[in-house]
């Protein structure tokens, strides 16, 4: 009898990819990872400009409390551990309007204060918003098992744990991010409901959002996005997996309704057992195997951008020659900025103070975000190379002038260190868009989940953000894991990794 390992091939090396083949090594496969660039991470990524470092990924990490399943995972993979340092930071972010600013800090009770200061007859509306928020700080992702993997006892445990869950979907399910903004009288209040997620996302999802900060379940490791990708590679080498990185896949080889292995961009071949994808679902169907395998409802999400818009944006960092003390994360008003026929009169900036490791000592990095979509995305895409690098340049000029208007103390204190645009996300990660999550949740629409498996083709698993809304690293962590526990499943063994 042969003791041949069956071995699973993973395409894709950021966090769901790393997460499948660190499991597939648990579960006793044998596991190799494809990664098209040089370096492995994906969209949780980080580089280095002139001394300093840029980070382009976590702005908080659910997960983080070890009372969660989803932080065992973490674990699991090597992303966090017990002695993981976090930064310290006691806000979320602070909105700015007229000249007046109120801050969504992580102790609840101080946020309550604070916007009942600013609009005393906002106070009934503003304790309800607290109270949701704290029933809200209840909700977790399932990290054990897949949803349709649960039995009864699950679904009970699930329901326990998040007994008030139906109350914020109830009250905030139905409603947008902006009409939330509208059931206060304040401008500022207002301003602060929209402005961390786009308007047109479910108010519930920012209340999730704003729990998973306030309960401790959504902190900072310190030393960034691209030290937490390497972590998790480290781990996967060290179980015996193998990384290929500057390695492009070409097509997944399907014989008789099976995956077989893939053929790379060089014409090589490699065989597997098992094949695992872990990039852009766009990108799968379509490029690696044919678009008539793409699920019905994630095949009408992606032809309906008006339901299911996606979130990208354009961004820039800066070297601060100071020790600049502005508040973590910023949202303003500013100037008009124009991208295509599109117009925007507010952005923000975030502060990496809290991370030494990112600047000289005395000097920090200020990031700066000016949200787009779809539209923007193929405003960015229409320009040729010379109009895509005149327009970048002008662009990052005006961005900057908006951030020195508004903090003068800057003016003398502040260099470029990068800029990029949507255009970057696709380039680098094929995101779709240049989104660096998955489809956003809009009133009425139905939430995007699907099974991680191709009808038609056996032994094709699918992994990453795009599987389940709202996307983002949790949801890429798990999606790695639950991906072996259908090849166990489907073998009939323990789906216990």
């Amino acid at each position: 009898m042969s003791d041949r390992k069956e071995k699973v091939i993973v395409i894709g090396g950021g966090i769901a990819g790393l997460s499948a083949g660190i499991y597939a090594l648990k579960a006793g496969f044998e596991a190799e990872i494809y990664e098209k660039n040089a370096i492995p991470g994906g969209e949780c990524m980080g580089w280095n400009r002139n001394g300093y470092h840029i980070d382009n990924c976590i702005h908080w990490l659910t997960g983080t409390d070890p009372e969660n399943a989803l932080w065992q995972v973490w674990k699991t993979v090597g992303a966090i551990d017990e002695n993981t340092e976090y930064a310290e930071t006691d806000r979320f972010y602070t909105s700015c309007v007229d000249g007046k600013e109120v801050t969504l800090w992580n102790d609840l009770e101080r946020t309550e204060k604070e916007l009942i200061r600013e609009s005393p007859g906002d106070e009934a509306e503003i304790r309800k918003f607290i109270q949701y928020v704290r029933y809200a700080e209840k909700c977790v992702l399932p990290a054990i098992k897949p949803m349709d993997m649960m039995g009864i006892k699950d679904y009970l445990e699930m329901g326990k744990s998040m007994a008030d869950m139906p109350k914020v979907m109830k009250e905030y399910g139905k409603i947008s991010c902006k009409e939330l903004g509208m059931r206060f009288g304040s401008p500022v209040i207002r301003k602060l409901m929209c402005d961390y997620l786009p308007e047109e996302y479910t108010a519930y999802s920012f209340l999730v959002s704003y729990g998973t900060m306030t309960s401790g379940n959504g902190k900072i490791p310190l030393k960034g996005s691209l030290a937490m990708s390497l972590r998790m590679a480290d781990r996967f080498k060290e179980m015996g997996g193998i990384l290929h990185t500057s390695s492009s896949v070409e097509k997944i080889v399907i014989e008789k309704k099976k995956a077989r292995g893939i053929r790379l961009a060089d014409g090589s071949f490699a065989t597997a057992d098992h094949v695992i994808s872990a990039v852009d679902t766009d990108y799968l169907f379509g490029k690696l195997i044919d678009r008539k395998y793409m699920p019905k409802d994630l095949a009408k999400a992606y032809a309906d951008r008006r339901s299911y818009p996606v979130t990208t944006g354009f961004q820039a960092a800066y070297a601060i020659n100071a020790d600049f003390s502005a508040k973590d994360t910023v949202f303003f008003e500013c100037a008009p900025l124009k991208v295509g026929e599109r117009s925007f009169s507010r952005i923000s900036v975030k502060n990496y103070s809290y991370d030494r490791s990112f600047a000289p000592e005395g000097k920090t990095v200020l990031q700066a975000n000016l949200v787009q979509s779809d539209e923007d995305y193929l405003y960015w895409e229409s320009l040729s190379p010379e109009e895509y690098a005149e327009a970048k340049r002008k662009l990052t000029g005006e961005l900057t002038e908006r951030i020195t208007a508004r903090f003068p103390e800057l003016k003398d204190e502040i260099m470029l260190l990068d800029s990029w645009t949507p255009l970057t996300y696709n380039r680098y990660c094929n995101a779709y868009h240049g989104s660096y999550m998955g489809f956003v949740t809009t009133v009425g629409s139905r939430q995007m989940r699907f099974k991680g498996i191709v009808k038609g083709v056996s032994d094709l698993y699918v992994a990453g953000q795009w599987i389940m809304s709202p996307g983002g690293l949790p949801v890429a962590v798990v999606s790695g894991k639950f991906a072996v526990q259908r090849i166990l499943k489907k073998q009939g063994k323990s789906i216990e990794v």
